[in-house]
């Protein structure tokens, strides 16, 4: 496949005013292989190379042909494809249907205990695929799927979620987001007052044990990881610190290092997590990001996703391990979680990615809807003007963040010679760039995703003029329709079992609320 961009103007992040052109971008394969005078000569040669090769006149000019011209008319911008640095997949069918709640009460409702609720592959795939569209049709091309399978991962599951990532036709990096240690290990003050119910839930097992966990990474790497042409891949997850034994971190950190593969871990999202440091011994008071120091865990492979309620020493060391912090700033909103301190994250020099998180805490998973959040929320952290986030920053953050997290820096995250062909071709005659006066400004305070005419994964075209070209769209929208009303009965039922255990839960949310933690992350209190 040979696709040229004529007359577009180019994204970049070095230039003054954001972008260059016009001019022209040669996609060869999956990569860009010609940016400039040279583009349009190389096309020429290898389309003159086609034709002779095959003799049936193939049109430059011709959708779906091996070799084809994009004309840009000089009023159209390619950008890097968005990275979804941070996502949970489950959860999809559920936007909209929960109220705002700390994340400790959220989590009741979310995904609760009932047989009924065990996904089959068809509604996993049907979930899956409701986010991939989403992403596509709004420029992303790349997601980190943390993804939370419930009760437990099994082949099917896993094949499930994979296949429709591969059938979408985006780039995804796949991990098993699953709690290995009791509730009551992951939460400060339950388990001291608990009786009956509370405290037998408080010391059940998790659905899986480790070596279970590990035999399911194994079917994950062994069947998915570098499929479709290196477009699929695995990441393993320890969920958070506080929801896994040391032994079990340190295998899947093992899995991370002998395939160079990111390990995401949940930190400091809330105050109460914070309050871990006092409340369970086991942390011998250290916070959860100096805890994992102390255990030699953290590195260039983590992921740090939310960072929220961190202070310096913390920050200190993700930058000391050259970490990456995936900001997810809609769903700490949506969850009341706080402000994390974006500007002191770049102070240090750390790379900072933007996530979704979740469909039922964001209530999309339009990236955009992020970027234009991460540009205004730390404004009111009481820092100086100068220092709040420029488009520049955020945007930074979108493309080379997101690489950066995805262990991917050389080949994501930018329009260049040599990368892989993630691209979003916007159209700078919408609404959000008409009167056209800034590039950088209007792509994070004005873009919606509405701009977007065409997205390519590894140089092929799997969105354009308003169509997914991989599937079936219309279809599959009915069938999901269809069978998640069915399932939303069951949900409640299983969200009203859940209801007893909302007062200790209140109870324990309001405690590490009222305790001195030495910062404030939330905004508005006297």
């Amino acid at each position: 496949m040979s696709i040229l961009f004529s007359n577009v103007y180019v994204y970049d992040d070095s230039s003054e005013s954001g972008m260059f052109g016009p001019t022209d971008v040669l996609v060869s394969g999956e990569r860009i292989t010609a940016i400039g005078s040279d583009a349009r000569g190389r096309f020429d040669e290898i389309g003159a190379d086609t034709n002779a090769g095959t003799g049936d006149g193939i049109s430059k000019a011709s959708a779906g042909q091996t070799h084809r011209v994009i004309d840009g008319r000089s009023r159209h911008l390619l950008v890097p494809g968005l990275i979804n640095a941070h996502f949970h997949s489950p959860a999809n069918h559920m936007k909209g249907s929960m109220p705002s709640l700390p994340l400790e009460l959220f989590m009741l409702f979310e995904s609760p205990a009932d047989a009924e609720l065990t996904p089959t592959p068809r509604e996993a795939y049907l979930r899956t695929m409701l986010a991939a569209l989403e992403m596509l049709r709004t420029g992303t091309t790349t997601v980190q799927d943390d993804a939370f399978l419930m009760p437990h991962p099994t082949p099917e599951i896993i094949d499930a979620v994979m296949q429709a990532y591969a059938d979408a036709g985006i780039r995804a990096s796949v991990a098993l987001d699953q709690p290995e240690l009791p509730e009551g290990e992951k939460l400060p003050y339950l388990r001291a007052s608990a009786r009956g119910e509370l405290a037998a839930a408080l010391d059940a097992p998790a659905p899986l044990d480790a070596a279970g966990l590990l035999e399911a990474y194994a079917y994950l790497l062994d069947r998915w990881h570098g499929a479709e042409n290196g477009r699929l891949t695995a990441a393993v997850s320890i969920s958070a610190p506080q929801r896994v034994s040391p032994e079990y971190f340190a295998a899947l950190d093992d899995l991370s290092r002998l395939h160079s593969i990111p390990l995401f871990a949940h930190m400091l999202e809330t105050k109460a997590q914070r309050t871990l440091i006092t409340e369970q011994p086991r942390f011998a008071g250290r916070s959860l990001v100096r805890y994992t120091a102390h255990l030699g865990l953290l590195n260039e492979r983590t992921n740090v996703i939310h960072a929220v309620w961190v202070d310096d020493a913390d920050l200190e060391a993700v930058a000391g391990a050259g970490s990456t912090i995936a900001h997810n700033p809609v769903s700490n909103l949506r969850l009341g979680s706080g402000v994390a301190p974006y500007r002191r994250m770049r102070e240090l020099g750390i790379p900072v990615a933007l996530g979704v998180d979740e469909a039922v805490c964001d209530d999309s998973v339009n990236l955009w809807g992020v970027v234009k959040t991460a540009g205004l929320v730390h404004n009111v952290s009481g820092l100086d003007s100068n220092q709040w986030p420029t488009a520049a920053e955020v945007l930074d953050s979108l493309w080379r963040g997101g690489a950066a997290a995805l262990l991917r820096s050389d080949d994501l995250g930018a329009v260049e010679e040599g990368r892989i062909a993630d691209l979003a071709l916007l159209d700078l005659h919408s609404s959000a760039f008409t009167p056209f006066n800034d590039l950088r400004g209007q792509l994070v305070y004005c873009e919606q995703g509405g701009s977007v005419r065409l997205t390519m994964v590894g140089g092929r075209v799997v969105f354009e003029n308003g169509t997914i070209t991989t599937i079936d769209e219309t279809a599959l929208l009915d069938e999901a329709r269809d069978l998640f009303a069915h399932k939303l009965p069951v949900i409640e039922r299983a969200r009203q079992a859940a209801r007893p255990l909302v007062a200790p839960y209140q109870a324990m949310v309001r405690r590490a609320a009222a305790a001195d933690v030495g910062m404030n992350r939330w905004i508005g209190q006297s």
